[in-house]
């Protein structure tokens, strides 16, 4: 049987413009037949995930990395002969590699790179134009400013990839390994990476090279990985199935998004030639109470964690603290809509997990909307219960708007 963790939560968040959609409105959605506020799920876990909170409670080695463009730093530590790691973590040391012409540093990294994702398909209808700096040796000094700017874009979008990787530090450093190796002029590591590959020989080379060198890390340490998971297309074999799954926030009660007018003054501006503002502006906002719901597969996330016990309670206090006290950066600079969460119901147990956002089905319009709320999450567990027997095993609150139960209690409770 597997064990659960659900939390289930009520913040309150002032006028703000936590996360816009395309048009730079507060994203929303219909529940109940009625608008209401909403935040991503993915606005929720990077927020959490990027805290200081995280940061804090988590050593920096079991953290994890994700980019398209980790062929580009590969690129680069190639050619400048600095350190992988020094590039990706914006660094500078004395130990130095051995530089690579520009054009095995091409094959290499376009090799590497089909360990970790497709790569970004960045052919241009102008086939006469030069992408590296090799190509365009003879005519170097004359490039402009402007062109050479041009060139390291292209450089840079070249060795992107079509999705996100994610790798965890573990990873990083045997990258950093294989390309010191590189460096140091490997005669087996650099002839199979300067080989050209095509069809089935990318499958087979992908196969050969992981075997013999482990560029790949099936060690899941990376605790963010093991919470939210990961996919490598290229390489399924390498995926990790998330172990967190979190709600889109959604609003109790309907919401109409407002539009604020401002304008910013300009201080030096006497009066004297023109009364108007230096510049007009207008942003779109919106406040709420929300349900935020996530359940935890606990013995998943410490299978993902290689089933070390107490980075799993370390983890699952981390996750927590961070969804009860971290918002979301959005707008903050204009808004200042940091919020703490005022109510939390956690739960443990066995059974099948059930979200409460029913208990919201219908919009909420009593004017004690936070004690309103509480209620019907209450009311809404325990009918379910009535129907359907004990949905937990165990359970927990904390209410700041009684002032009952404490964070401590509840970091305690998960944990144990």
């Amino acid at each position: 049987m597997t064990d659960f963790i659900q939390l289930h939560i009520l913040t309150s968040y002032p006028p703000s413009n936590l996360n816009r959609d395309d048009l730079g409105r507060p994203k929303t959605a219909i529940m109940g037949g009625t608008q209401r506020l909403r935040i991503s799920s993915q606005s929720l876990k990077r927020a959490w995930r990027t805290s200081e909170i995280f940061h804090k409670c988590i050593d920096d080695s079991i953290e994890s990395i994700r980019t398209t463009k980790i062929g580009t730093f590969i690129y680069k530590s190639l050619i400048s002969g600095n350190q992988l790691i020094d590039l990706i973590s914006d660094q500078e040391s004395e130990n130095k590699n051995k530089k690579i012409d520009e054009t095995t540093a091409d094959r290499i990294t376009s090799n590497l790179l089909l360990l970790f994702g497709n790569q970004k398909d960045t052919k241009k209808k102008d086939t006469k134009k030069k992408t590296t700096k090799e190509e365009l040796s003879d005519e170097k000094e004359e490039l402009s400013d402007e062109k050479e700017e041009e060139l390291s874009d292209d450089i840079s979008k070249k060795y992107e990839t079509e999705q996100i990787c994610v790798l965890n530090k573990d990873e990083i450093v045997r990258l950093n390994e294989c390309i010191h190796r590189i460096s140091e002029n490997d005669e087996e590591i650099v002839g199979i990476l300067s080989k050209e590959y095509k069809n089935e020989e990318k499958k087979k080379f992908k196969k050969n090279f992981q075997e013999k060198y482990e560029t790949l890390s099936n060690a899941k340490t990376a605790i963010d990985v093991a919470m939210f998971g990961r996919m490598l297309t290229s390489n399924p074999s390498y995926n990790v199935e998330a172990a967190v799954q979190v709600s889109h926030a959604i609003s109790v009660h309907k919401v109409a998004v407002e539009d604020d007018f401002f304008t910013a003054v300009d201080d030096l501006n006497n009066g004297e030639e023109d009364m108007g503002s230096a510049h007009l502006g207008e942003t779109e906002f919106a406040s709420g109470l929300f349900y935020i719901y996530a359940c935890i597969n606990r013995d998943l996330l410490k299978e993902n964690l290689s089933r070390d016990e107490e980075l799993t309670k370390k983890a699952l206090q981390t996750l927590t603290e961070s969804a009860l006290t971290v918002s979301p950066s959005g707008k903050q600079n204009s808004f200042a809509s940091r919020a703490y969460a005022s109510y939390v119901l956690a739960e443990k147990g066995r059974q099948q997990p059930r979200s409460l956002s029913v208990a919201f089905l219908k919009a909420l319009e009593e004017k004690d909307l936070l004690g309103s709320a509480i209620k019907e999450l209450n009311n809404t567990r325990e009918k379910i219960e009535n129907v359907y027997g004990k949905c937990c095993e165990n359970k927990t609150e904390m209410n700041a708007y009684t002032g009952e139960g404490s964070i401590q209690g509840v970091l305690k409770f998960v944990a144990e």
